[in-house]
């Protein structure tokens, strides 16, 4: 479990000193239909012949080619000076949260 504040001090690469950045997790965006990876699946995927590039199958993949379970998570930081954004990637995990609860040391467990 992998719990980031919702706000970092980091370094902002425009205003050349450490500011407060806001931090959201990156999400992949609509793709775009005028993309070349797009237009040359389209174009091959034209005419006969059936499906022409694998189509991924999670069931399939997992029992012969050790696949991941899991993404790396990226942070997008902004600046909440000048607006810059950047990218920070993190390593593997299962479970990611975004302004969670600090873990206190010592501290009973409520029920």
């Amino acid at each position: 479990m992998v719990n980031v504040p919702k706000q970092r001090r980091t370094f902002c690469k425009k205003c050349k000193v450490h500011k407060l950045h806001k931090v959201t997790q990156y999400k992949k965006s609509k793709e775009r239909k005028g993309a070349q990876g797009r237009r040359r699946y389209d174009r091959k995927q034209q005419g006969f012949g059936g499906q022409t590039k694998p189509i991924f199958r999670k069931k399939f993949f997992k029992r012969f080619s050790g696949a991941k379970t899991t993404k790396k998570i990226v942070l997008r930081m902004e600046c909440t000076e000048c607006k810059y954004r950047k990218q920070t990637p993190l390593k593997r995990c299962k479970h990611f949260e975004l302004g969670g609860d600090k873990k206190r040391k010592g501290q009973m467990i409520q029920f």
